[in-house]
């Protein structure tokens, strides 16, 4: 057994300032992903609409009300949901999502992510040199890259 307090692991920052802890490593967690947010109104969980097309993810809202865009075409109609206290919402793999805090008041919530490790990222967004609606997330030397998994072309992204 492992146990671990969210309030004694350090923020991970993914690009932008929002308080999101992992709990899977002090835990010892090796086959899933769990991570701790607290949003303030306007925050997101992510830096836009994105899969994991080796990964199903999980939300539990502890506190507060997270609204989650949502998509199984990249390129189609996006549908929402708002998710409560003691509610949860599951994206299968390759299900493209965003979750944020369209409140005034601030969102506690759980992600939970299996298998752990996901190296299958998409973003909805085009690319600009071919007709791909896609683009991969990749690890890059600083942070991520985003790569056209057609054409090869690489976008700093904006996060």
């Amino acid at each position: 057994m492992k146990h671990a307090s969210a309030d004694e692991i350090e923020p991970q920052s993914m690009g932008a300032d929002i308080d999101r802890r992992a709990l899977a490593e002090p835990l010892g967690a090796t086959d899933v992903a769990i991570n701790r947010y607290v949003l303030d109104p306007g925050e997101a969980f992510s830096g836009g609409l994105h899969a994991h097309l080796d990964q199903e993810e999980l939300f539990y809202v502890i506190e507060g009300t997270a609204t989650f865009e949502y998509r199984t075409d990249p390129a189609g109609e996006s549908e929402t949901v708002t998710v409560g206290p003691d509610e949860a919402v599951r994206f299968a793999p390759g299900d493209y999502q965003q979750g944020r805090n369209e409140s005034d008041k601030q969102v506690v919530a759980l992600a939970l992510g299996a298998p752990k490790a996901t190296t299958e990222g998409r973003v909805a967004q085009p690319c600009p040199d071919c007709d791909s609606d896609v683009l991969a997330l990749e690890p890059a030397e600083e942070g991520l890259l985003l790569v056209c998994p057609d054409c090869g072309t690489e976008l700093e992204p904006d996060l």
